[in-house]
């Protein structure tokens, strides 16, 4: 029998298919790695609320305004839950934020672009919640129990989103040339971007092999942008998009779409601070981080006060 506190034993946990849980033993690097790409995920949560809150006012009816309202709420509750789920590693919200904020921790570079038009939100739900989806839907079974158990609501609650931003596509594709035009100029500046959000290829990623040893990730970044190229070109052609891609051919030996090559340097020109909305959207969440600082404080405080009212009665 093995012990219990050793990789080894850890390791027979994971290849038996268990979940880890917060108490458990967990190397490391394995800890490390969780807070590294959950944190990321939570960031992205938040941060991706600010293109599209932009829109809220901007909405074309009270439907679509509500529906987008919905979404955005639902964006930040993913936010909690997942540094909610972040913390039972170890690693306290203050120091995530400040990660944040000092550059450390990153967040999907897809919300470092601007949403120009309507077509964009639409663009943002299909695309963009759309990768974020087959990414996610193999998290659920993810090897830590707190991760795979935040991500199972999640997962419900994206696929709303990618069916809000279809719906937008295709009834734009549906309407004057004017609304057509925009729909496919969106469909234009989110596609490779959206591609780039399962990170870079397979050989040339330093944290997947580990990921995928320790079942954190269930497929490889190359295996999940297939799937979502596979699924999203049949999607585009059924509303009349056209993919930007001059490459794109339906492979007949693989059953699965080629595509062209992936602008790795706009990738990380914008991953390391240089996208056109990084410096804008870090201002925001700094702006509004510190000016929310009383009502955390006054959570606090209230809980302070709750707790030692069950005390007196204890």
């Amino acid at each position: 029998m093995h012990n219990e506190h050793t990789d080894q034993h850890f390791q027979f946990r994971i290849d038996n298919g268990e979940h880890i849980e917060a108490k458990d033993y967990m190397p490391d690097g394995y800890r490390k790695h969780l807070i590294r790409q959950i944190s990321q995920h939570a960031h992205s949560e938040v941060i991706g609320m600010q293109p599209e809150g932009n829109w809220i006012t901007r909405a074309p009816s009270l439907r679509s305004k509500q529906i987008l309202l919905a979404k955005i709420q639902d964006e930040g509750g993913h936010g909690l839950y997942l540094y909610s789920a972040a913390e039972t590693l170890g690693i306290s919200r203050v120091e995530l934020i400040d990660q944040l904020h000092s550059g450390k921790a990153k967040y999907s570079n897809i919300f470092n672009y601007p949403a120009l038009n309507w077509a964009d939100i639409g663009a943002i739900g299909w695309l963009v919640d759309g990768a974020a989806i087959v990414n996610q839907v193999s998290l659920q079974r993810t090897s830590y129990g707190p991760y795979s158990r935040a991500m199972v609501r999640i997962c419900k609650e994206e696929s709303f989103h990618q069916r809000q931003g279809y719906e937008i596509m295709a009834n734009m594709m549906k309407g004057t040339k004017e609304q057509r035009e925009m729909a496919q100029d969106a469909m234009n500046r989110w596609w490779w971007p959206a591609l780039m959000m399962f990170g870079p290829h397979d050989t040339d990623s330093p944290h997947s092999s580990d990921a995928v040893k320790w079942k954190i990730k269930r497929e490889t970044n190359d295996e999940l942008r297939q799937k979502f190229i596979d699924k999203t070109v049949q999607q585009a052609e059924i509303i009349g998009l056209t993919i930007p891609d001059k490459d794109l051919k339906f492979n007949e030996k693989t059953g699965h779409y080629d595509i062209g090559k992936i602008n790795w340097d706009e990738f990380h020109r914008v991953i390391n601070g240089n996208g056109p909305c990084n410096k804008q959207r870090m201002e925001h969440h700094i702006k509004y981080h510190n000016e929310g600082a009383w009502v955390r404080e006054a959570a606090e405080a209230h809980k302070k006060k709750r707790l030692a009212k069950q005390l007196e009665i204890a």
